[in-house]
């Protein structure tokens, strides 16, 4: 009975000292690569992120960048990409209200298959700069920025539901998973940022126009403490992510 008590202890001071936040999410996307060259594409994006699932913001997020295939299976990237964050949640980030963020990234793709598996890992670099919650002229051209760095792995799994490979007017299997880890030297206790894992269903209408559907579930962990009782706060996000996929190409 003694060791059970103790055994205990350690459980329920953990869950005492981290607080969880809990919503439901809506994201909705649009991106596209647009092919200017044999192997250069101009990469599109806009994201609307909602909580309640449809109901309020959690974020927008507009991206642009660029890609070259360096081989078949090899793509060197590198944007752009400005987020808005609104307050959300029992525990938003900034109870002051929104605030900007503007990211510079670097990422390389590799691609693969294992059976009827198609398999893309990517490694992406954030060179974040986020405009201070609450500081004065912090939503749009503020002066009063933090700098934070991120790195990203995301492996991304396909699989055909109809034949050996996904043809137009036929549906696949989607999943992926996604680790978001911060570095630098004012980085201590709060390494971990976020994981995402997304799977579901997609349907290609043609080779370059495709529309997917899947469950989200997002684990976040904020960069700053609870300031009333500087506890680390989690959030855990469910929902889903509705995507579309639509490609140009702009050579001749």
């Amino acid at each position: 009975m003694m060791a059970a008590c103790l055994a205990a202890r350690p459980a329920a001071a953990q869950q005492v000292n981290r607080i969880d936040d809990f919503n439901r999410i809506g994201w909705f996307v649009y991106e596209g690569d647009h092919q200017l060259g044999p192997r250069l594409t101009i990469h599109t994006e806009y994201q609307v992120r909602r909580t309640g699932f449809v109901t309020d913001w959690q974020q927008s997020l507009l991206r642009g960048g660029v890609g070259y295939q360096v081989l078949p299976r090899l793509k060197l990237g590198g944007g752009y990409t400005y987020l808005t964050t609104h307050p959300y949640g029992t525990h938003p980030v900034a109870d002051a209200g929104t605030y900007p963020e503007q990211r510079f990234y670097e990422d390389v793709s590799l691609s693969d298959t294992l059976g009827r598996f198609g398999l893309v890992h990517r490694v992406r670099l954030e060179q974040r700069y986020i405009g201070v919650p609450g500081a004065s002229g912090s939503l749009g051209n503020s002066a009063v920025w933090q700098r934070q760095n991120r790195i990203r792995y995301q492996l991304a799994v396909e699989v055909p539901l109809q034949g050996s490979v996904v043809d137009n007017g036929e549906w696949y299997f989607t999943a992926f998973d996604e680790v978001f880890l911060n570095f630098g030297r004012d980085i201590t206790t709060n390494v971990f940022n976020q994981n995402r894992v997304g799977a579901g269903i997609g349907y290609q209408f043609q080779d370059n126009f495709r529309v997917e559907l899947q469950v989200l579930n997002q684990i976040l962990q904020h960069y700053d403490p609870d300031p009333a009782t500087k506890f680390p706060v989690y959030e855990f996000n469910n929902g889903f992510r509705l995507a579309v996929s639509y490609d140009l190409t702009l050579m001749k």
